[in-house]
């Protein structure tokens, strides 16, 4: 099978639908001998989709791990222009403002539609909404008549990134759909589109890379030795609630003054702000924290292991793949009572939930586990066998590849 995949970013870009598309696209080449290509932005994250300021990779083609990966330049500065108007026209709820927030959040490639229907392949899948590629994924696949498959990875309580008509009528035309959850599917289900172009497949993990990792050796790594760590992996920016963290900290510290805060993930824009709040605090409170940016993925599972509670306070999660990453290494997990989350999380069983920006529900949370370790360790045990039952890149390529199967033989 020759597969185009089309999405915002691919290694070495972080995110969690940058990692989902890059371990599917390399299962389908290792496990099937799929012919697979990707298509995708030379920049690193989100940001640089209208901030033209920020760094890039080089365009052009690469081959990694068998899979063929062409990178286009996005023309930031056209959405730069657009994220005022656009602003004013959301707040003003003028008609049409879906199409400015489409442009002012890019990311604008010229060229990709044209190349996407020129290029040999017998399926196009693109992920995800609300992004401009995904538009160009779908019009590519139906002006050459090839069947086309959008995953979507849905947030729906971000009003400003989903509550668009264009995102539905896309998926209406689309051959098939994935989405993360049942929540999601249901979501979707409900703006009108047909139940048999819908499908639950989920996000994927590789469990054997978490295995048999020293947690003493790795907070001693991270200078954490002999201290209780609560920990925060992934995507830093402001919907993922990690200010909501900061904020529960001093909450916590009055019960357990020697728990330690690790913040991993990515530089952004927002981190100036978590510190500029850390900075705001005693000597004492600020050297309980850890900030680690720009981690590799070769470090992430060192630095699941050094943490004893995996906090992950998002409002806005279409899965939450740091959640898989934290059971993999046999940790408890908080999340939010918020969109799909409670359908990922079995409160009780290997996590807890909690009021999405309560930072007082949160920090009770942290202090009943670091309170409770054997408890702890059997919800995070809980959490790795659901991983290794369900939640495997192995799993989660068989389940795209049977649905792209599907969409060919429904294309025909």
């Amino acid at each position: 099978m020759k597969i185009l995949h089309i999405t915002q970013g691919y290694s070495p870009a972080i995110g969690g639908t940058e990692w989902l598309i890059q371990r599917v696209s390399e299962e389908l080449v290792q496990q099937f001998g799929d012919e697979v290509t990707v298509f995708t932005t030379n920049r690193y994250n989100g940001e640089g989709f209208f901030n033209p300021k920020l760094p890039r990779m080089p365009i052009g083609w690469e081959e990694i791990n068998g899979v063929n990966v062409r990178r286009f330049p996005v023309y930031s500065h056209i959405s730069q222009m657009f994220r005022r108007p656009q602003a004013l026209a959301y707040r003003l709820r003028l008609p049409k403002n879906e199409y400015l927030r489409a442009i002012s959040g890019g990311p604008i490639i010229p060229g990709l539609r044209q190349a996407i229907r020129e290029f040999p392949a017998d399926l196009i899948a693109a992920s995800s909404f609300p992004l401009l590629h995904m538009f160009a994924a779908l019009n590519g696949a139906i002006e050459t008549k090839r069947p086309c498959v959008l995953h979507g990875g849905l947030h729906p309580q971000d009003n400003w990134g989903y509550n668009r008509a264009m995102i539905y009528r896309a998926i209406s035309q689309a051959t098939c759909y994935i989405a993360n959850t049942e929540f999601e599917a249901n979501y979707v289900i409900n703006q009108g589109i047909s139940t048999e172009k819908v499908f639950v497949v989920g996000v994927g993990v590789d469990p054997e890379a978490f295995e048999k990792i020293s947690s003493d050796e790795a907070k001693q790594h991270l200078g954490l030795e002999n201290k209780p760590v609560v920990g925060f992996i992934g995507q830093l920016g402001g919907h993922k609630g990690v200010d909501t963290l900061l904020k529960a900290m001093p909450i916590v510290w009055q019960v357990i003054p020697d728990a330690h805060l690790l913040i991993a993930g990515a530089r952004t824009m927002f981190a100036a702000q978590l510190e500029q709040l850390i900075q705001s605090w005693s000597k004492e409170e600020q050297d309980k924290v850890k900030l680690h940016y720009n981690f590799s993925n070769e470090e992430k599972p060192d630095l699941f292991a050094a943490v004893d509670v995996f906090a992950y306070p998002s409002g806005y999660e279409s899965f939450g793949i740091a959640f898989l990453e934290a059971w993999a290494a046999s940790k408890a997990v908080i999340g939010c009572r918020r969109g799909a989350v409670p359908w990922v999380i079995q409160s009780g069983r290997d996590g807890l939930l909690v009021d999405y920006q309560s930072e007082q529900m949160l920090a009770e949370a942290i202090i009943m586990l670091l309170k409770n370790p054997l408890w702890t360790r059997q919800m995070g045990e809980v959490g790795r066998q659901k991983v290794l039952s369900r939640y495997t890149w192995s799993t989660v390529a068989k389940s795209f590849r049977e649905i792209y199967t599907k969409a060919i033989k429904n294309n025909q």
